[in-house]
């Protein structure tokens, strides 16, 4: 049996990577009794983490934020990834987001070992970054909707629009996600009946509910590539359907992030809508149709016929690249 100071460290270890842990299932883990597991619990309490406990069949221990902050247990390899991150690009686009982040990591390289503070040097030297250049928004902000997203909680707040209308919204939040020069939240906007897509820095006024919802699947399954397709569809002028001879499951995973909006259609096809910004865009997209899979474009004829001789440009250039060959 391991001593009591490293099973202890485990026990700690282990409360860090999840929210709750039946008592059954540490004390396995740990190859204790429940009894030996109650004194290192209280052994974690008196070292100033506070943890949680819990009877019954829905019950276990959790460790809950407390008044102080005792040392994490982390790993070498874990140490590094953090002291790198904070170097590079967590904190860009955040209010006081440099200060906060040379603050923090001035404490935490103080507690590194040599050799790790070495590697940590090495590895931050070839990591590059820019500034976003992007509207500043606050770290706490973040946090909040984030938590709402992981507690599938529905939020309400007040939302201006580009051009400057504001509305009150009542969301169920599915994620965060920072891309390009700005954060946006994905989630399920109640009153329209849709996704949307809500950019963090025209936020104000968050109010949780306190009340939960079912999740649903993001379109195309992936948050950050659905927040690329809204703005594209924004940015983007021209718009057509692609009729796809295949069933909606099979497309869905053929084209990963690239079939978000794809809808179902009779006879085991489906649609995919395309924008772009310009014909060339929209024949570029085009090109993820797999070559097994038959297509009909529907829509503008004048654009479907401006799209048809860029095509045909495209494969005179092709063939005459291979004839010079």
């Amino acid at each position: 049996m391991a001593t009591t100071a490293s099973r202890v460290l485990e026990l700690l270890s282990l409360l860090q990577t999840h929210r709750q842990w039946p008592g059954g299932e540490l004390a396995d883990r740990l190859g204790v009794t429940q009894r030996t597991l109650r004194r290192d619990v209280e052994r974690l309490r008196g070292l100033g983490y506070r943890v949680d406990a819990t009877r019954g069949v829905a019950g276990g221990y959790r460790l809950e934020a407390g008044s102080q902050l005792p040392p994490l247990l982390l790993s070498e390899d874990e140490a590094v990834t953090v002291a790198v991150g904070l170097r590079s690009a967590v904190a860009q686009g955040l209010v006081d987001g440099e200060h906060t982040t040379l603050s923090a990591l001035a404490k935490f390289e103080q507690l590194l070992p040599p050799a790790l503070r070495a590697r940590t040097d090495a590895l931050a030297a070839a990591v590059h970054t820019s500034p976003s250049g992007g509207v500043p928004v606050a770290a706490d902000l973040i946090g909040q909707l984030a938590l709402a997203c992981r507690d599938a909680e529905r939020i309400r707040f007040t939302y201006r629009s580009g051009d400057g209308a504001t509305s009150a919204r009542s969301v169920e939040p599915h994620a965060v996600v920072s891309l390009g020069r700005h954060w946006f939240l994905v989630a399920w906007d109640r009153d329209r009946e849709d996704w949307r897509t809500f950019r963090l820095d025209r936020i104000a006024d968050v109010f949780g509910t306190h009340v939960r919802f079912e999740a649903r699947p993001v379109p195309g399954g992936d948050a950050a590539e659905y927040v690329r397709t809204s703005i594209r569809s924004l940015r983007a002028p021209l718009r057509l359907d692609v009729v796809l001879e295949a069933g909606l499951e099979e497309m869905r995973a053929r084209l990963g992030g690239w079939g978000s909006g794809l809808l179902a259609a009779e006879e085991g096809r489906c649609v995919w809508p395309l924008a772009g910004e310009s014909v060339a865009h929209l024949l570029s997209t085009l090109a993820w149709v797999p070559a097994d899979i038959g297509c009909t474009l529907s829509g503008d004829r004048e654009l479907i016929a401006e799209i048809e001789k860029a095509a045909r440009r495209t494969a005179a250039a092709a063939r005459a690249g291979v004839a010079s060959v």
